[in-house]
């Protein structure tokens, strides 16, 4: 066994303890003192062992990705392979949410008391209520909203009315929906990886975030659509400042992250994430225009409407902890939040972080090296006589891989994303904002984290441990998402 791969076990057992020291201490407050409102700590679902119809598929997707994923996506053109990612997403989160059959799985979900379906006839006049939102937001107000209502800025909500205006209303077309778009998240990843860092990279990242244990909250979460729109912000972002046509995908970049936040309020943290893509680009200046433009257009249409951001947000906070935001101890879902994430993500991103970190801290060893008395300048080399060689440019950008971000390594680049995301992740949780509930609130950054698995060596063995514990989740408990 390599140094390395014990070092990736370690870590994923560190994130198991995180799992089961959330789990033991979790349930002894909750039967002490019922304050933290989840069935089953640190997971807001119940113990409930079942089979359904999704199972038989779900099995066949999970050992048909872990058998031939990793050498499909080494070798499919870069295209088809997104195409297969998609599909191959969709079946496996369909798969999953089909385990507790459809009424529950798919068509009930966004349909419950807490949920987007149960105001679309509020919505009669999309101005006029958009007006008036910030009115029903608070649980003393007339009328307040549902939990997740209030609890978003509302084109979350207006998505679902649109939808049904469209003809597709009811809870199965809105699950279909949220299952469709979201599991084009992983596409949008692997574009940007691509981008960022190189197509080798993206490949083995690729059956990672087709079959991440994320999926069992995907479908169908609205926080799934979330993910999606998010995720192709940064995409877009990506391909813009890599010289992409970046008028035309700066412009794209920019509307998606206006309509981001205002489909979530803690999504606009996702602003790290897109710096952090600016900085990796060699062109990072020249779409910002653009980008900036399109960011103005969905703040610009709600606050015309009537719609306030700020003020909404601040009622949210005050609504936040008039339920059971405010009861729900700090102290303990601080860190057990990172216990959901270590459930959304699996065992195999532990590790993958475990890697990323590694890269991030050889930067300053290899820098120090470069910068000795011996080291290479301006633009030569010794050669094994001590006499030295011209570079080329090409081959200079692989020996010097730390001289400046532009010109830095393809894993620097990608722990450098991976790392940012992980970062927005610890302010979300550091906020206080996100007291339980993580595994379907922290989806859009979970999603960015698979991405580090492409570090990872051994992937079946990885792939299978992430497919084992989705469809352990997925038949041991009854989520509530």
């Amino acid at each position: 066994m390599t140094r390395d791969l014990l070092r990736d076990l370690y870590a994923t057992a560190t994130a198991a303890l995180l799992v089961v020291a959330a789990a033991l201490v979790g349930t002894a407050i909750e039967r002490d003192h019922g304050t933290l409102h989840v069935g089953w700590p640190p997971l807001y679902s119940n113990w409930g062992p079942h089979v359904g119809p999704g199972t038989p598929a779900a099995l066949v997707v999970a050992i048909g990705v872990v058998a031939y994923g990793p050498p499909v996506a080494a070798r499919l053109p870069w295209r088809a392979l997104l195409g297969a990612a998609w599909g191959t997403a969709m079946a496996w989160t369909w798969s999953l949410a089909l385990i507790d059959g459809w009424r529950r799985g798919i068509a009930d979900r966004l349909t419950t008391k807490y949920e987007y379906l149960q105001v679309i006839d509020r919505f009669q006049d999309i101005p006029a209520t958009l007006r008036d939102f910030t009115g029903h937001i608070l649980l003393h107000s007339p009328d307040h909203w549902p939990p997740h209502v209030a609890g978003h800025p509302p084109a979350a909500t207006v998505t679902f009315v649109l939808l049904d205006r469209v003809g597709l209303g009811g809870g199965g077309w809105a699950g279909a929906f949220c299952i469709t778009v979201g599991a084009s998240a992983c596409v949008a990843v692997l574009v940007a990886v691509r981008a960022l860092a190189d197509e080798a990279l993206a490949r083995r990242a690729a059956p990672f975030l087709v079959m991440a244990p994320a999926a069992v909250w995907m479908g169908t979460s609205a926080d799934g659509y979330f993910a999606a729109v998010a995720a192709w912000t940064i995409a877009l972002l990506a391909l813009a400042v890599t010289g992409h046509r970046p008028r035309l995908t700066g412009l794209a970049s920019g509307l998606l992250f206006g309509l981001t936040c205002y489909l979530s309020y803690g999504l606009t943290l996702f602003a790290l994430i897109a710096g952090a893509v600016l900085l990796l680009g060699p062109r990072r200046t020249r779409p910002l225009p653009y980008a900036l433009a399109g960011v103005a257009v969905v703040p610009v249409v709600f606050t015309l409407a009537g719609f306030n951001w700020w003020e909404a947000y601040r009622l949210l906070v005050e609504r936040y902890y008039q339920g059971a935001g405010g009861i729900r101890p700090y102290g303990y879902w601080v860190w057990a939040n990172l216990a959901c994430t270590v459930l959304i993500a699996g065992p195999a991103t532990a590790a993958g972080l475990r890697r990323t970190g590694a890269a991030l801290l050889k930067t300053p060893r290899r820098l120090t090296a470069r910068s000795s008395p011996d080291a290479p300048l301006h633009g030569r080399t010794p050669d094994r006589h001590g006499g030295s060689v011209r570079v080329g440019p090409a081959l200079r950008r692989r020996l010097l891989p730390w001289a400046d971000m532009p010109g830095a390594s393809a894993e620097l680049r990608l722990a450098v994303l991976v790392a940012t995301a992980f970062a927005a992740l610890l302010i979300a949780d550091l906020s206080g904002m996100s007291k339980a509930e993580t595994e379907r609130i922290w989806l859009p950054f979970a999603m960015w984290l698979l991405a580090s698995c492409a570090f990872l060596t051994r992937p079946r063995a990885w792939l299978a441990a992430q497919a084992v514990l989705a469809l352990l989740l997925n038949h041991l408990l009854l989520t509530g998402w």
